[in-house]
């Protein structure tokens, strides 16, 4: 029986701050609004991605619960004075599933869930956004199992990052790329993986976007002293089938105005001129440490 006595605690806010500009500075400015609903005890917000419909913020989400052990996607809707609309789940699996990357393609809506505990990659649409999803396809990497896999369209291509979950991959942790004209079609892996490797930006954190110069950023997360650490900005010097080139920015400050959350930080996202981030305390007390007892012991 192995117990982990100090658990993360994640919860999800809103910055008044275009996503563009925190990863140009490394810095959060604008103003933080705290829009994670009521937790149970030993359960957690976590990985926000958001979408704007029908003058709507949509803000999709893993919701988990240390007794179960399993994540499930849920949705809080928003009207433009931030105000809150809906809350529910939307999306539950026999597997966990977490980092919810929600996107528009030829007039549909996607959700590409992580869900690599399953050995797969699914792609989900909307048949009624946003809370019911239906599999759509499995994304075929050869093999590869893929860890908070995040989608781009870029210069006529579809773009895929994620970290690989082959083990010798996954412990030095490893950055991996593939490619494909459709997004429901075949998908070359990159023939020169891993892009980048070390625990320090090799794990997607949030949604790709496109700076002032034209060139692709991704949010990758710093995991070298503890899971989830902080995030950076990888910026993609050169994007092709043939090279990718990138570059490492500044970790990203993270406020202390959200003191107990200072712990850590594993996501930002855009959601129009604002951005969607995370924030986590760590918990140490007995009980915690005895509910993971009993969950054990009933095993």
């Amino acid at each position: 029986m192995g117990i982990q006595k100090r658990k993360d605690l994640w919860k999800i806010f809103l910055v008044k701050q275009p996503i563009t500009e925190i990863l140009q500075s490394s810095k959060i400015r604008g103003e933080i609004l705290d829009i994670t609903r009521d937790l149970n005890f030993y359960c957690f917000s976590a990985d926000p991605f958001g979408f704007e419909k029908d003058n709507t913020l949509y803000v999709f989400s893993e919701y988990y619960d240390y007794r179960s052990r399993k994540g499930v996607i849920e949705c809080q809707s928003f009207n433009k004075e931030l105000q809150l609309l809906s809350q529910k789940t939307v999306l539950s699996e026999d597997w966990h599933l977490s980092y919810p990357y929600v996107f528009e393609a030829d007039n549909q809506i996607y959700m590409l869930p992580e869900a690599s505990r399953n050995h797969k990659l699914t792609l989900y649409h909307a048949i009624s956004f946003p809370d019911h999803w239906e599999r759509l396809c499995d994304i075929d990497l050869g093999g590869d199992i893929a860890i908070d896999a995040t989608p781009v369209f870029h210069d006529g291509i579809w773009w895929l990052f994620y970290m690989s979950g082959y083990a010798k991959a996954r412990k030095k942790q490893e950055l991996h790329a593939a490619y494909a004209r459709e997004l429901t079609g075949k998908w070359t892996v990159y023939k020169n993986n891993p892009v980048t490797e070390g625990r320090a930006y090799s794990r997607p954190g949030g949604s790709a976007v496109i700076n002032k110069e034209g060139k692709l950023v991704l949010p990758v997360q710093d995991c070298v002293t503890t899971y989830g650490r902080a995030v950076r900005s990888l910026l993609f010097d050169h994007l092709s089938p043939d090279l990718i080139q990138c570059s490492v920015g500044k970790a990203i400050d993270i406020p202390a105005s959200l003191s107990p959350y200072t712990e850590g930080m594993h996501t930002l996202s855009a959601i129009g001129d604002m951005t969607l981030i995370d924030a986590k305390k760590t918990d140490l007390s007995l009980k915690g440490i005895g509910l993971q007892i009993i969950r054990e012991f009933r095993k």
